[in-house]
């Protein structure tokens, strides 16, 4: 990962269990929002961290327009991400062709080659990680990571790590 060449999809920090989203049409509302709690920050900036002490450079960083995947995104980066509706869970307040066209996006993000000698770090949330990659992710949690390696017109999974795994 120290060379780049890398697309590291993470599912947004852990957040407040007794928090929903109650404005999902308004992503500008982020009170209405779940937000990260201390340990999903806390273990947000810690990767961020692991990242710059071994050398891996982040280039491109994108995330949902939910302000969780956004400071997810904000505290592993170092820097402010593209916020996209491509990579934002729309679940029952989109339409079925709206999910699907942002499934396309996810594993076409996945498939785009980073800029040379970076990673490209993608935050999103798990229906989206879920529809885009299949049944494995299911089980997928808070603040883990799915690193692939694009090739040509697809994808390679490399690893998945919990955010835990990322200290040792």
């Amino acid at each position: 990962m120290r060379a780049g060449g890398y697309v590291i999809v993470v599912r947004h920090g852990a957040t407040h269990a007794d928090q929903a989203d109650t404005d999902p049409f308004n992503l500008d509302n982020v009170a209405k929002q779940r937000q990260l709690n201390d340990k999903g920050r806390a273990d947000a900036r810690a990767l961020g961290e692991v990242f710059k002490r071994a050398g891996v450079p982040i280039g491109r960083a994108y995330s949902s327009r939910f302000f969780r995947a956004v400071e997810t995104a904000r505290l592993i980066a170092g820097k402010e991400p593209v916020t996209t509706l491509d990579i934002t869970e729309g679940g029952q307040v989109v339409t079925p062709n709206e999910n699907n066209r942002r499934t396309k996006a996810l594993r076409e993000m996945a498939a785009a080659a980073p800029d040379a000698g970076t990673n490209t770090l993608i935050v999103t949330h798990k229906p989206n990680i879920l529809d885009a990659f299949g049944r494995d992710w299911f089980e997928i949690k808070e603040g883990e990571a799915s690193i692939f390696k694009p090739e040509g017109n697809g994808f390679a999974l490399v690893a998945r790590v919990t955010i835990d795994q990322w200290a040792t």
